[in-house]
Order: structure tokens, then C-alpha cells, then sequence
């Protein structure tokens, strides 16, 4: 599976064509389906840009999203940047009227538990967020839930290829009693070696502007669907030279 992240907490500032209203959502999402993604994570934002986790955004986001890719799981994120109190971003989740397929919850921050089960309650998949160089993967397979999630989404924060790939491979074998699917991903610098690193595990993986601006020849990524292009290409040649 090739997930698209059509653009994280990024801001206008770091890239000029972020989608980031639902009309931009939704092109965005037909352009990078149309390339090869079969996946799509989002960050609502609000009026000002940020990211949201209220009601109106979600819902207006999902379903722009839903409109132009019927079928496609579309998922969101829960992070505590966008609401910092667990409290206050479980009521969010228990009060979105229309349902994303999944959400993303970071095991690092506090609360996560919190914020998972109001997700189950919903019925909305759990894309368990375990950061490396972090104690979330401790913490989430500590949770009584943790078979339930739909996937640990294993995300490397290393920014170097070499490191990176170390801690991807650590990670895996710090995952592996979680016996759930993963997508692994890196970012900015690492985030082709790690697709990569994916690909020749037969993993399931993302791309998209919030994870790299550039493709992997360094030039700027004109769209998400330029660097989902691109990384169907790599996944592509990676599977047949592995055995």
C-alpha cells in the first residue's frame, strides 16, 4: 500500500502549492490517486492555516476528499499540536459528525491511550503513530488495545540516510511483537532511502509533501502526485530486484 500525506503542518511558507483548503484536499488527492496512491492521510487546517482537529474542518475536509476518490480510505491526524490537552482531543474525535476510515495517534505524546479509545469507540481504523527515538514503541505495545489498530504507522525522525536506516531497521525489530501491519516512512533527507528501505521489505509506505519537498533527484516536487509518481517507480524496480 502507497499512502500519500498530502500535507502535515506544513505551511504555505515552506511550500507554495500545500494543499490546504478542502477544494486544494481534494484535487490534490484525485491527482495523487490518479498517479499511483492508494491511501490518503490529511491535516485539516483552519481559516488561519493551522492544523484543527475541530468538527467543521474535519468534516469539510473528509468529505471534499471523499467526493473526488470514492473508496479511497481517506484518515487524519490526531496530533497534540493541534489540540494539546487528551482530554479536550478525545471530545474532538467524539463529536466529528462525519468519520475519517482512520487517524493517526503519535505514542509518544501524553494521552495517547485516551485518544485511541475514543477512535475504537467510533469505529475509526487507528494508525498507531511510533516515532523513533522515542519511548512509543514501548508504550504501545504496553496497550491492552494494541491489536486492535489497523496499522503502526513507523515513523523515523532520523534526518540522515545512513542513520535512519539503522533506526528504521531497530524500529522494525522493536515492532515486531505488535504482529500488526506497518507502513514505514521517513522525511526531508531520509524520506527516499526509507521508502526505499520499504519497498525491499515488502512493507506498505507513504510519500507526500509533508514528508519531502524534493524528488529523489533533488529537484523541488511540483505536486503530491510527482512524488507519488515517483515513488511507485522506485517500489516498482525495488520489487523486482528483490527476491
Amino acid at each position: 500500500m502507497l499512502q500519500v500525506c498530502l500535507n502535515g503542518v506544513r505551511s504555505r511558507a515552506e511550500c507554495s502549492h500545500l494543499p490546504v483548503i478542502p477544494d486544494e484536499l481534494a484535487a490534490a488527492a484525485q491527482e495523487a490517486v490518479t498517479a499511483g496512491a492508494t491511501d490518503i492521510h490529511l491535516h485539516p487546517k483552519d481559516r488561519h492555516g493551522q492544523d484543527t482537529l475541530d468538527d467543521d474542518a474535519v468534516a469539510a475536509a473528509v468529505s471534499a476528499v471523499r467526493a473526488t476518490v470514492p473508496g479511497v480510505p481517506v484518515g487524519v491526524t490526531t496530533g497534540a499540536w493541534a489540540t494539546a490537552d487528551p482530554q479536550a482531543r478525545a471530545a474532538q474525535v467524539r463529536a466529528w459528525t462525519v468519520l475519517p476510515d482512520h487517524a493517526s495517534v503519535n505514542w509518544h505524546e501524553d494521552g495517547a491511550a485516551q485518544v485511541a479509545a475514543a477512535l475504537l469507540d467510533r469505529e475509526i481504523g487507528i494508525e498507531a503513530g511510533v516515532y523513533s527515538g522515542t519511548p512509543a514503541a514501548q508504550r504501545f505495545l504496553a496497550w491492552p488495545e494494541s491489536r486492535r489498530v489497523l496499522r503502526v504507522l513507523a515513523e523515523i525522525t532520523e534526518t540522515t540516510p545512513q542513520d535512519a536506516v539503522h533506526a528504521a531497521a531497530d524500529l522494525l525489530d522493536h515492532l515486531a511483537p505488535a504482529a500488526t501491519p506497518v507502513l514505514l516512512h521517513g522525511e526531508g533527507a531520509a524520506a527516499w532511502p526509507i521508502l526505499h528501505f520499504a519497498a525491499s521489505r515488502r512493507l506498505d509506505t507513504r510519500i507526500g509533501l509533508e514528508d519531502a519537498l524534493h524528488l529523489p533527484d533533488g529537484s523541488p516536487a511540483p505536486s503530491n502526485a510527482a512524488l507519488v509518481r515517483a515513488a511507485r517507480e522506485i517500489i516498482q524496480r525495488t520489487s523486482q530486484d528483490t527476491p
